[in-house]
């Protein structure tokens, strides 16, 4: 049986610490940390041929902006996510668990090269698991 990489972040982030008193936020290295990161995963995107397609009509720049704000705002930062809510933003594309997985990987290949420690990196997928519901549909 194949466990999803979804079921595997969750438990993960169950046997994580918090990392003392800094926020999710900090430890991904705050405003430098989460756009180096978000940029990594947008090179990481163009490069993989089980999602860039998806990517091909998608303002990248309008992207980078929402993700970075998104990560900020969910990793305990000082921004404030106003955007459309996952469930719009991702409403009637009908994403995969596949493709959702593969963006999980990306996102991890992405933080381990920017040197986040792996429970950070649990930390925050954890957070952004909560929407897997919004993004895949079944």
């Amino acid at each position: 049986m194949r466990v999803s990489l979804l079921a595997l972040v969750l438990f993960l982030s169950a046997c994580t610490s918090t990392g003392g008193d800094r926020t999710l936020y900090q430890a991904l290295g705050g405003a430098e940390g989460v756009d180096a990161i978000v940029y990594d995963l947008i090179v990481r995107i163009a490069d993989d041929e089980r999602v860039v397609d998806r990517f091909h009509n998608v303002d990248i720049n309008r992207f980078k902006t929402g993700l970075e704000t998104y990560i900020c705002s969910v990793a305990d930062g000082p921004c404030d996510y106003t955007g459309d809510s996952m469930r719009v933003v991702h409403a009637g594309h009908q994403y995969t668990d596949t493709e959702f997985n593969t963006i999980v990987e990306l996102l991890i290949e992405a933080m381990e090269a920017q040197g986040v420690a792996t429970p950070t990196q649990n930390r925050l997928l954890a957070r952004l698991a909560q929407d897997y519901e919004d993004v895949v549909y079944h």
